[in-house]
């Protein structure tokens, strides 16, 4: 794979190195080769083109992850355009926010999936997949075949104006999951695709043609670079489902298409440990957990039921967004340089990282814990027509992930938490995700199966409100399926040897229907704290 071309470049090179070798596949029973893909993509474009302002720079997608969800991503890209897949689990405001800060007048998207989400009224053109068959000419056939089959790639390239895409232009604006506050949107350029792509090969040593697993919605930086553009880049297959919560169905397809590789996240995973058959990932050697931290015991009943070990990565949507991921002893024989269990992995090659204070700024030594600081050529342009979020995070060319971490002698990255989600108690640090994967840990061990896992997978979270004498207290809200009381529950915390200052009292326990969740399977860390604001 080039690293000098821009994605699509590369994409339409791809299709025709696979012309007869399946390229996308979905759970729909729809199955392209590289050629049917090359061919469906240029009518897209053509189509793309007739229907948009040709001033009209972004244009948003609401798609499901599918082959028609990739193609139209696809085309949208091949006219030259901005895509920005909107996330539809944000509630209507907040989309429509998203909508007109990004200056989007058209919406491609699906009648199935608006099925779906019955409420979702946009302020935008809708431009229906299912609808374009019928705008396709004789002329649109007759130029995609052409195009496909005769013409070099090289000519079409310079007749579309691909050659005149730079690498710093923008090909998408990822909008970030809102866990914390209002969704800002990540201007990812054309390289900082290129470069995630080429690091993510390298580091797990990808071969050609592996099935890859999407289940990830397109709208997480995560499913949008590894699902879409990894496969569409390579000789790799994508193979989608178009929902990650359809546990036995995912299970279903990766055994149906032999994939090898499954990108995913731990809140995710659960739901297939629980749902799917042993053999359903028979052919999968290759498991990444992102998004949240992965757990050991997660790890250790994986590897037991299916025969491999997922391993833990760390990405970001402001680095487009892998950064970092495990290695596991399936994919390079020196493994063990790349591997260490409780850690987020070694950085990219073409990243640098550092640690520091995050009230002074001073670097720090290595195993010092501060804020994660990372540069490199994945980083975002800064956010959408918002400097001042963008000045808040980047400077100097380094971007602060607001997570608190520190770095080993052999440049391992170890995660302690959000710093927004650390209380000071007594004056010390209290971090929220630690005690959150003790108290899942106890749940798993005393009720397994028991949990009622159809609509969450998290069964407890950690926030916090302020308390005159301590500073913060530590408030926890479990699921109400949740049988072990809170007494027991500090009891367990206290024998794994937590510190006293960081284990609540059992009156700061309560039972919520189910923890508030993001489209992607992370906490919705706002609600979260209305709940707990509310509750404590």
């Amino acid at each position: 794979m080039s690293d000098l071309l821009i994605p699509i470049r590369q994409f339409l090179r791809a299709c025709k190195r696979c012309k007869s070798d399946v390229k996308f596949a979905d759970s729909t029973g729809v199955s392209l080769t590289g050629s049917d893909t090359f061919l469906r993509t240029l009518i897209l474009r053509r189509i793309f083109h007739r229907i948009l302002g040709r001033d009209e720079s972004n244009v948003g997608l609401l798609m499901p992850t599918s082959v028609y969800g990739a193609l139209a991503n696809l085309g949208l890209t091949l006219d030259r355009r901005t895509t920005i897949n909107l996330n539809y689990t944000f509630n209507v405001e907040t989309l429509n926010d998203c909508i007109k800060r990004a200056e989007v007048r058209h919406v491609v998207t699906s009648k199935k999936l608006l099925q779906r989400f019955p409420d979702l009224k946009l302020d935008a053109e809708l431009v229906f997949m299912e609808d374009l068959p019928n705008r396709v000419t004789v002329l649109d056939k007759l130029t995609a075949w052409v195009d496909t089959y005769i013409t070099p790639v090289s000519v079409l390239e310079v007749a579309l104006g691909l050659t005149q895409v730079r690498p710093d232009d923008l090909i998408t604006i990822i909008f970030t999951s809102g866990s914390t506050g209002t969704p800002k949107g990540a201007m990812i350029t054309q390289n900082a695709i290129v470069e995630n792509v080429r690091a993510f090969i390298e580091r797990l040593n990808l071969t050609e043609k592996e099935p890859i697993l999407g289940a990830l919605p397109l709208f997480h930086a995560y499913g949008y670079t590894v699902t879409l553009w990894l496969p569409a880049m390579t000789n790799l297959t994508g193979v989608y489902h178009f929902n990650p919560l359809d546990y036995k169905r995912v299970g279903e397809v990766a055994k149906q298409f032999k994939c090898t590789l499954f990108p995913t996240t731990p809140t995710f995973l659960r739901g297939y440990l629980r749902r799917c058959d042993a053999d359903d990932f028979a052919t999968v050697n290759t498991v990444v957990g992102g998004a949240e931290k992965l757990p050991q015991e997660l790890m250790d009943q994986w590897e037991s039921k299916f025969g491999h070990r997922p391993v833990e990565g760390y990405g970001t949507t402001e680095l487009s967004p892998v950064v970092s991921t495990n290695v596991p002893k399936s994919r390079r024989a020196d493994y063990k340089d790349w591997l260490r269990e409780g850690t987020i992995g070694r950085p990219f090659f073409n990243l640098e990282v550092r640690i520091a204070d995050p009230d002074t700024g001073e670097i720090l030594p290595v195993g010092t814990a501060g804020m994660l600081q990372i540069k490199g050529p994945t980083l975002m342009k800064g956010y959408f027509k918002d400097q001042a979020k963008t000045d808040e995070v980047l400077r100097d060319g380094w971007y602060s992930t607001g997570d608190i971490a520190s770095l080993d002698s052999e440049g391992f990255i170890w995660i302690t938490g959000r710093l927004s989600r650390i209380s000071k108690i007594g004056g010390e640090m209290v971090p929220h995700s630690l005690i959150e994967e003790e108290i899942e840990k106890i749940i798993n061990e005393e009720q397994g199966d028991d949990i009622d896992t159809d609509k969450t997978e998290i069964a407890a979270a950690v926030s916090a409100i302020p308390d005159e004498v301590k500073g913060e207290r530590i408030i926890v809200l479990l699921k109400e399926d949740v049988k072990i009381s809170p007494q027991e529950i500090c009891k367990k915390l206290q024998q794994a040897g937590l510190p006293n200052i960081w284990i609540p009292a059992p009156t700061n326990f309560h039972k919520i229907k189910s923890i508030p969740t993001l489209g992607t399977g992370k906490l919705d860390l706002q609600e979260i704290k209305k709940c707990v604001t509310k509750l404590g």
